[in-house]
């Protein structure tokens, strides 16, 4: 998963605008990379997933609380 919080900016930030607008994308992690299609979650699965990575790092709590928006929470499958 990704996490569009922009630091608790008031706006999306744009790499989420491009996976919305085009949601086949490409993940590199160490030496892997594969395809995969974003899936923005919301609902009670937005809710888990975050509050998974606030548990983590604690700062997404006060992203969070920067913001009027509702911070987006992007899936990513592999394809």
């Amino acid at each position: 998963m990704i996490i569009a919080s922009k630091g608790g900016a008031p706006s999306h930030p744009d790499w989420y605008r491009n996976v919305v607008a085009n949601p086949e994308v490409t993940v590199e992690i160490s030496d892997e990379t594969f395809r995969a299609r974003a899936r923005v979650v919301e609902g009670d699965e937005r809710e888990r997933l975050y509050r998974a990575q606030a548990a983590l790092m604690p700062n997404f709590d006060q992203y969070a609380q920067a913001t009027d928006r509702i911070i987006p929470v992007v899936v990513l499958e592999r394809i």
